[in-house]
């Protein structure tokens, strides 16, 4: 067990400690990068616009290309964190001044709650795959509660993720793999039009994480430390998670994404190996359970961590008991594209206009209210080049937006590359006005 001084403090005004190494940033990246979701998920890397499925080799390499520059986006926002050893949400204070990040950190508590809820019914299915009498509600409940054990004592949990899990982890993914290469049938077919909706899916899976990557990184003894932890360790394990699934996908032979899991259950020794890979899933949920407390610190800096992650779990809980999370997922997609505009006026401002030098993270940080005008440029940029569908009344909006101005998407663009893009050249040209005002 950790010692108390070697731990997360339990309020905001705390000293972090330094104590993550490359290794176990490394590995926590790794594990959150090998998710159940992701082989289900290859369903739609495989055919992202439902009308044109990819071939096997569009689909490989928009799995490399989108996690490479997803994890460059995290990996570079998780430097601040190192830098000023604060959370994520606090960290936006510096950006937007420390009213107005009270916005983008309720934005981030509702879409943590939502995703960890749905990590808690992924767990929940992915065990019912292996003991089928058993009743959801058990194994959510259980989830729930090694969840909460885990945030309350975060670092240690990721040092047990480095020093045990992950080899548990590398010996289940390598199994599959053989068995999968072997088993599954030629995948014939398909072209490369779909690609850059692929890589598009991708980079969102990727992109996910910006919100949290600072929560961790601020206990991480360099920023190389970050960033090489982040980029190497999510992009190996996001590449061969989404390839296993792609041939999980051809061996179930079913559109049904919880029949994905079926082949691997199947395989011999599956239900040992797969157990492990559902036990992992746990990090996920973890770590959006822990996200959700430190952000919840930004508006109570003095409530202790422990009564946050405790309140949580209990709460995350209760909604993937009582809500329908499969219908709520796409609408945590929609939250999700807030950040990716956020990251890249955050980078710009950060590493290019001097930011570092003069960051506030203050709870008095004077207000910024420039800062929301690339932002919400960025979130329509994004709305406007993204293939991917998300809530069909919310892609039915866009749709006649771009027809009001004469907007044709091109089947090349992406909306992650688009959002980063306008919101980081906006953010570009207002600082330099500003700083010529000045």
């Amino acid at each position: 067990m950790a010692r108390v001084a070697d731990e997360v403090p339990l309020t905001l005004e705390g000293r972090p400690p330094k104590t993550l190494g490359v290794l176990d940033q490394g590995a926590l990246w790794a594990n959150l990068g090998v998710s159940l979701l992701g082989f289900s998920g290859a369903m739609f890397l495989l055919n992202p616009l439902g009308n044109a499925p990819l071939s096997l080799s569009a689909a490989l390499v928009a799995t490399v290309v989108g996690s490479l520059i997803g994890t460059a986006m995290v990996g570079l926002s998780a430097i601040p964190g190192t830098r000023t050893g604060q959370p994520s949400m606090v960290l936006l204070r510096g950006l937007f001044g420390a009213r107005i990040s009270y916005l983008p950190t309720v934005l981030n508590i509702v879409q943590m709650l939502g995703w960890g809820a749905f990590e808690l019914w992924v767990i929940a299915m992915g065990a019912s795959a292996i003991f089928g009498a058993v009743p959801y509600q058990v194994w959510v409940i259980v989830a729930g509660v090694l969840t909460t054990a885990l945030t309350i004592w975060p670092l240690g949990s990721i040092r047990v993720l480095r020093r045990y899990v992950t080899i548990g982890v590398i010996i289940s993914m390598v199994w599959f793999t053989v068995v999968f290469l072997r088993e599954a049938p030629a995948h014939t077919g398909g072209s490369w039009s779909a690609f850059p909706a692929a890589v598009d899916y991708v980079i969102a899976l990727s992109v996910s994480w910006v919100p949290m990557a600072a929560d961790f990184a601020r206990h991480s003894r360099s920023s190389a430390a970050a960033f090489t932890g982040v980029v190497g360790g999510y992009t190996l394990a996001q590449v061969a998670c989404l390839g296993l699934g792609v041939y999980a996908v051809a061996i179930a032979g079913s559109s049904d994404p919880a029949a994905v899991f079926g082949p691997f259950v199947a395989a011999p020794l599956g239900a040992l190996f797969f157990g492990i890979l559902v036990l992992r899933e746990t990090d996920q949920s973890f770590a959006n359970v822990y996200s959700t407390t430190v952000s919840l610190q930004n508006l109570m800096p003095r409530m202790d961590r422990r009564v946050f992650s405790v309140a949580i779990g209990v709460l995350t809980v209760a909604i993937a008991l009582i809500v329908d999370v499969t219908s709520y997922s796409a609408f945590l997609g929609v939250i999700g594209a807030v950040f990716v505009p956020m990251f890249a006026v955050l980078a710009v401002d950060y590493f290019v206009l001097g930011g570092a030098g003069r960051w506030n993270t203050a709870h008095d940080a004077p207000s910024r209210w420039a800062m929301l005008i690339p932002w919400a440029l960025g979130f329509v940029a994004y709305w406007l080049t993204t293939s991917t569908p998300s809530v069909a009344a919310w892609d039915a909006f866009w749709a006649g937006a771009r027809e009001a101005i004469g907007f044709t998407r091109q089947t090349w663009m992406n909306g992650a590359l688009g959002a980063a893009l306008v919101a980081g050249l906006v953010t570009l040209l207002l600082g330099l006005l500003l700083r010529r005002r000045r």
